[in-house]
């Protein structure tokens, strides 16, 4: 396959055995066969029709804040937005390519005195994986002001979705079934202050920086919340606060994340992942359901 990109996109930026944990929160999981970084969505769209046609598996990677990629790593094409990172406002509408960072989109509503996304201004994902899996934080969530997302399916073909189509929910929306690639979302926000939004953002992120491990690398939160439930009580419930397998720790600060404390490797944290629903359910009976996506394969390419 490398010889075959090569010749065929001899402009396009590939790198091969690339090591994603250099991609991810994590800062763990094993190395891509091939990680493509497009610059534009016809670049884009010139290798998805050439990796649909030759069935060459394809993942997107954003942020890389709410995966783990296991030690195998990853077969096919990895494809990173980073370089997708424009942002542009229209009136109260404002358009983000997928690779920007989400807090970057909330901090530029914020200057052009729109609110709306205040609740982003932490979350540190990308926009296009803050429309997979309709983030949400402080009582606020991506479909409260997504207007509509431009996308390009595994053919390489472009169109756009209203948010009512997109089936959002907690964690949730179509994109994940559909495996479609999102290339930009429309935010439809209202006009604000800029001084209030700005003291509401600082607000949410000193309760970021007193509650959650931002001291160590980590994915997040990992576990969905349970129906009438907080993950992280029961977890803290369960005396797992501190339980360390390999380098991977549960979060003496915060029990619903699993931090990267000493080196961990994918295994160890996915080890620990499985510890620690295994004891809720043997305790409480409840079955914890990762937010974190585990991709990748278990043995090496």
């Amino acid at each position: 396959m490398k010889e075959t990109l090569l010749k065929l996109f001899p402009d396009l930026t590939f790198k091969f055995d690339e090591p994603l944990e250099h991609y991810t929160y994590t800062k763990l999981g094993g190395k891509a066969e091939c990680l493509f970084i497009p610059k534009n969505e016809q670049e884009l769209q010139k290798v998805l029709a050439y990796t649909y046609e030759n069935e060459i598996p394809v993942f997107v990677l954003g942020n890389g804040s709410n995966i783990i990629v296991r030690d195998g790593g990853m077969k096919g094409i990895v494809v990173s937005t980073l370089r997708l990172e424009r942002i542009e406002i229209d009136e109260n509408t404002i358009m983000a390519e997928s690779g920007s960072k989400i807090i970057d989109v909330s901090f530029f509503a914020q200057e052009q005195g729109l609110t709306g996304l205040e609740f982003a201004c932490g979350i540190p994902g990308s926009t296009g994986g803050a429309v997979f899996m309709n983030a949400g934080a402080y009582g606020g969530e991506t479909k409260d002001v997504l207007q509509k997302v431009k996308v390009m399916n595994l053919k390489g073909e472009i169109f756009f979705m209203d948010a009512e189509e997109l089936e959002l929910g907690y964690r949730h929306s179509i994109i994940q079934e559909k495996q479609y690639l999102v290339l930009a979302a429309y935010f439809s926000l209202k006009e604000g202050n800029k001084e209030e939004s700005l003291a509401k953002m600082n607000h949410l992120n000193e309760l970021r920086r007193n509650s959650q491990p931002l001291e160590y690398p980590s994915c997040g939160s990992v576990f969905k919340r349970p129906p009438g439930m907080f993950a992280g009580k029961l977890i803290q419930d369960s005396k797992l606060q501190g339980c360390t397998i390999g380098g991977a720790q549960v979060s003496k600060k915060h029990a619903g994340f699993i931090v990267n404390i000493d080196n961990s490797t994918a295994t160890d944290y996915i080890s620990l992942i499985r510890h620690v629903q295994k004891t809720v359910k043997e305790k409480f009976d409840v079955e914890l359901e990762t937010e974190v996506r585990i991709i990748g394969e278990n043995e090496s390419l």
